[in-house]
């Protein structure tokens, strides 16, 4: 096991420091150490180094999200035991390998999300993690692991949940599998409320990493991850999406078939709509966690020109050419 180092004691800054104070604290230390400044003093060279190899994890997110994880193993997903100090330890599904039989949280899971859509439902909030029965979960903005204020144990755990659009306005209940060494089977009901957003955290009580010394159990955290959309992409609570039009549907004006969530609907087309104009379809974009009025829809139009015409239709186009430029000279 690779001994651990602490990058933010490196640095001089605290877990929860803002990437702004991490590089000015780096460049400070690294201004003081280098080896140009410090010539022949090898302790200097090697604080240098240290200064350098902290500041290559923390500056990246993705590298600082792993280290958060795994400590000084970050790089091979190796186990890791956290010092007595340290704050958070989140445990990603993406890579089972690197938790042997030997690590104090060998007795967590692996867990297999089942892919079919179920009934939707609310969410009880402020569930106590002791709570008992069925797997309640509660819609959760979580914080940067190590971050003080987020009041997150030790054993807590997170995972990443995937999410189609639909799943996410109407909820579901996705099964999980829970099992590990010495752990009975058991199956989970885990409830998703309709609103979630990408980046959520819904929480799952008591069913986090087993204490290697008493019966206490932390609590899972399943990070909401939403699947691309064929045909809609989100921005805040709308969707967003784009309906095709004729260049004789823009200039006079017509119906045409948008997408929703529940099936397609008609939408007018105003007279002289041009390419790139938002048509709004109100409230029937995603629902909100907290109750208040959904987001909308709002429709793009895109002119598209034909490319392959009928006899009559190059005739009628010739003639609409005709009659644009005479009023063009007219003027």
């Amino acid at each position: 096991m690779v001994k651990y180092k602490d990058y933010y004691q490196t640095l001089g800054v605290p877990r929860n420091a803002a990437d702004k104070d991490i590089k000015a604290s780096y460049r400070k230390l690294a201004r003081q150490y280098h080896p140009d400044q410090n010539k022949g003093d090898k302790a200097s060279e090697e604080k240098f180094k240290e200064l350098s190899e902290a500041y290559e994890v923390l500056k990246d997110p993705e590298k600082r999200r792993r280290y958060d994880q795994l400590g000084s193993n970050w790089k091979s997903g190796d186990q890791f035991r956290p010092p007595p100090d340290y704050s958070g330890f989140q445990f990603d599904f993406g890579d089972m390998s690197g938790f042997g039989k030997g690590s104090p949280f060998s007795d967590f899971f692996e867990s297999v999300f089942g892919q079919s859509f179920g009934a939707g439902g609310t969410v009880s909030q402020g569930q106590r993690p002791g709570a008992q029965g069925a797997a309640s979960a509660a819609a959760h903005r979580g914080q940067r692991p190590g971050a003080a204020s987020s009041g997150r144990s030790p054993l807590d755990q997170e995972a990443e949940i995937e999410l189609t659009l639909e799943e996410v306005a109407k909820g579901t209940t996705r099964t999980l599998q829970i099992s590990g060494q010495g752990v009975k089977s058991k199956t989970l009901e885990v409830k998703i409320p309709p609103g979630v957003r990408q980046g959520s955290k819904i929480r799952v009580p008591g069913e986090g990493a087993k204490s290697p010394v008493s019966a206490q159990a932390g609590d899972l955290y399943l990070k909401v991850k939403v699947k691309a959309h064929a045909e809609f992409s989100i921005e805040g609570d709308n969707l967003i999406c784009t309906v095709n039009l004729t260049p004789a549907q823009a200039v006079i004006g017509s119906e045409a078939s948008v997408p929703t969530l529940d099936g397609p609907v008609k939408i007018r087309i105003p007279a002289g709509t041009q390419s790139g104009r938002m048509l709004r379809l109100k409230g029937r974009g995603l629902p909100k966690l907290k109750e208040s009025a959904p987001g909308d829809i709002l429709v793009r139009t895109k002119i598209m020109i034909p490319t392959e015409l009928s006899d009559r239709e190059k005739e009628l186009y010739g003639e609409l050419l005709k009659l644009e430029n005479d009023h063009n000279h007219s003027k």
